[in-house]
């Protein structure tokens, strides 16, 4: 399990920092678990993740779960590429994932 601090495991987003990522990515009032909103919170988990290892460089455990993370949001990407091309031009613009 990851370390706690406050009460609050270190490795997931705050949820402040959640609320904001779905309100910058969400396609309307009630939208919360589009594809956009969810490779929102995992580029948010993912780039907590990597600033972890630059300090923890032997933690394993944590870097597999990263690299199911990649996997998922990799996947989300394909299925938004095939399904909608335009919304998936403008997340990874938003989000400046590709190079």
């Amino acid at each position: 399990m990851p370390p706690m601090e406050g009460g609050r495991r270190l490795m997931s987003l705050t949820k402040e920092r959640k609320k904001e990522l779905i309100g910058a990515n969400r396609r309307g009032t009630a939208d919360t678990g589009s594809a956009e909103i969810q490779i929102a919170l995992l580029t948010g988990r993912i780039s907590h993740l990597t600033d972890h290892f630059k300090k923890h460089t032997r933690d394993f455990a944590s870097r597999r779960g990263l690299l199911m993370m990649v996997s998922r949001r990799r996947r989300l990407l394909d299925y938004l590429k095939r399904v909608a091309p335009q919304r998936y031009l403008d997340i990874i613009r938003r989000l400046d994932i590709r190079k």
